[in-house]
């Protein structure tokens, strides 16, 4: 596993340590091992719903064709806010929670820059910004919606 990750023997048994708090892992005892001296872990239902959901993401991504979007923070709960049509600033911003209006502009700026999201701007009641999904991008994430609730 760690060279398939690669990553440090460190840095593997803190992830699988962490992991294991969290509800994700449970550590299998030498009695319930395959071989007493190596370890093992076993998913918890907690740590299967998780991966059902990384993999509706990252079918999504693969759909969408614009990399790992995953990879930075919001991107995911931005793209559902626009599917359930949060299009003003503010809805957005409270659709998804505690996400700062600084962290927001910079992800809807970057969503745009790259094509997922299409911006206009509406002069009533007062100028603003509206931004929706782009056409091409609205089947994968509502897929990926409906994968993600089916899971709840």
């Amino acid at each position: 596993m760690q060279n398939r990750l690669q990553i440090t023997p460190a840095r593997l048994s803190d992830n699988l340590k962490r992991m294991e708090e969290q509800g994700l892992l449970r550590h299998l005892s030498p009695l319930e091992r395959r071989h007493p001296a190596l370890p093992e872990y076993l998913l918890t239902e907690k740590g299967l719903l998780l991966r059902e959901a990384a993999r509706a993401v990252q079918a999504a991504e693969g759909d969408l064709g614009y990399g790992r979007l995953s990879a930075k923070a919001w991107n995911i709960p931005l793209l559902l806010a626009l599917h359930y049509e949060h299009a003003r600033f503010q809805d957005i911003r409270f659709a998804m929670g505690q996400v700062t209006p600084r962290m927001l502009s910079a992800r809807l700026d970057e969503m745009h820059g790259i094509g997922a999201v299409d911006k206009s701007i509406v002069a009533a009641p007062r100028p603003s910004f509206l931004y929706l999904l782009q056409q091409d991008a609205r089947p994968p994430v509502k897929r990926m919606a409906v994968d993600l609730a089916s899971l709840l």
